[in-house]
């Protein structure tokens, strides 16, 4: 099929190498659950950790486009390793968008040095983190939820309620902070090894210089990006789930499918039903990904405005992601689903694991349901106003 990845691409060719060790054991860890240390190392050697930072911090200062391609790669066999490396990439540039430029490049520079894994403690939507200022620094105490990569981050961004004014505070602490704990708890059926379950703050300090300060008045829009990155990793999750999916229920089909009984062929790929649905599949899943593609551009174009980005643009391109994020879930969904249709009853087989594909996509698909994108893009082809920068949109 025509989903291979530019393997002409060093950092493309890495991914691959790397997808291919994550497939050998992806099914027993999605069983298992828990923290992907070995996996994690590897991706640490490989030198993909500091893919998009900026060359003048020791980065490799490639585009966003090009770290989406790689969460693509590694969902076609394991959607929490996708997941995981897509939301380090945005932890990573938290500073950048939230803070001042000397917060920024001192955390590039510094997770260069120390090959940090990043996660987030930012949930937008839970007030359950409060902190108080004492003098140079804040006392957090409280939890947050959904703190996808914390079990084995080496760095956190974090939000918090301030006690007296009710403002959001945003800052970054390594995960050796004393008093912060990841609870590793996540028992959702899907996104095993995400660890996006809850973390822990007691008495937690946050020094003055480790709060983002973002310089006054300065990239309003730009500093609304974080949703765009979030979105962006979940729609190739979807992409490369859906793919990987496809492929494996390929192989199984080929190989191993009986014809049914009724059919009148020898072989089941003989059969029209199974050969329609494996082009209606094949069909939705191209399509997905020519938008998951051209929202790959999209959104690149944004993130090179930096400061300069006006809300129009933001706007606009609010909207191109929101219908390549919709359509990619709705298709993955189904192929995720279908597949077992036109492999046979055998193909439910625990021992394979081709369940992950479906548990994965409708895991992610219920934190920011599609019905709500979809509406958001109904709304601006009907009003031409674009969606409201929020906290998931």
């Amino acid at each position: 099929m025509d989903f291979d990845i530019d393997r002409n691409d060093p950092y493309l060719q890495k991914a691959a190498e790397l997808r291919e060790r994550f497939a050998r054991d992806a099914v027993d860890r999605d069983k298992a659950g828990g923290q992907p240390l070995d996996q994690l190392a590897l991706l640490k050697e490989s030198g993909l950790l500091k893919l998009t930072i900026p060359g003048e911090y020791g980065g490799d200062g490639q585009p966003w486009s090009k770290a989406l391609r790689i969460v693509r790669e590694f969902a076609k066999v394991d959607g929490s390793l996708a997941h995981l490396y897509g939301y380090h990439t945005g932890a990573q540039h938290a500073a950048y968008l939230r803070g001042n430029g000397r917060q920024a490049a001192e955390l590039y520079a510094a997770s260069v040095r120390g090959n940090w894994f990043w996660s987030n403690n930012d949930n937008s939507r839970a007030n359950t983190l409060k902190g108080r200022r004492e003098g140079d620094h804040w006392i957090l105490n409280g939890h947050k939820p959904f703190t996808s990569g914390s079990h084995i981050a080496d760095h956190v961004t974090i939000t918090w309620l301030d006690e007296d004014s009710g403002k959001t505070m945003a800052g970054a602490i390594p995960s050796t902070r004393a008093g912060w704990k990841s609870l590793n708890d996540w028992d959702a059926f899907g996104q095993r090894q995400t660890g996006s379950g809850t973390c822990t703050y007691e008495n937690v300090r946050v020094e003055a210089a480790e709060v983002y300060q973002p310089e006054a008045s300065e990239a309003e829009a730009f500093r609304t990006l974080i949703p765009f990155t979030q979105q962006s990793v979940l729609l190739n999750v979807f992409i490369g789930s859906a793919q990987g999916a496809l492929q494996a229920a390929r192989d199984y089909t080929v190989n191993q499918s009986r014809p049914w009984v009724h059919s009148g062929v020898d072989r089941h790929i003989d059969d029209p039903w199974v050969k329609r649905v494996y082009g209606d599949m094949y069909t939705k899943t191209l399509a997905a990904t020519m938008l998951a593609d051209e929202a790959l551009a999209v959104f690149d174009r944004v993130w090179s405005r930096s400061r300069a980005l006006t809300f129009d643009e933001r706007g606009k391109a609010a909207v191109r992601l929101a219908a390549a994020n919709a359509f990619a879930g709705n298709t993955a969904l189904e192929v995720t689903s279908r597949i077992f249709e036109v492999m046979g009853a055998r193909s439910t087989s625990n021992s394979l694991g081709l369940d992950r594909f479906w548990r994965n996509i409708r895991t992610h698909t219920l934190h920011n349901p599609e019905e709500y994108k979809t509406r958001n893009v109904g709304h601006w082809v009907l009003t031409g106003e674009a969606p409201v920068p929020s906290g998931i949109q």
